[in-house]
């Protein structure tokens, strides 16, 4: 009587509800992925224009110190978000 033991059921399919195709399972996951990776891009970004705020805001003798000029840390504290 090994065929009894050969049944192999899938918990949707005992509660009456068909099974998924293979390609649907990992959507989520990917969904999840995506969105993980955009949030940590816009990260990013906001972590680079924090520091580029933070070069408006030293003195000259604090830009001095790491090699900047007043006008290179303007022309670093304007650009945009995505450059």
């Amino acid at each position: 009587m090994d065929t009894i033991g050969t049944f192999h059921h899938s918990r949707t399919e005992l509660l009456g509800q068909p099974a998924r195709p293979s390609g649907q399972r990992g959507f989520v996951g990917r969904l999840v992925r995506v969105v993980r990776s955009l949030a940590k891009w816009i990260d990013h970004l906001l972590e680079r224009r924090r520091g580029r705020l933070a070069l408006l805001e030293m003195t000259d003798d604090q830009l001095k110190d790491i090699g900047l000029s007043r006008c290179d840390a303007h022309r670093e504290g304007i650009k945009r978000l995505w450059e």
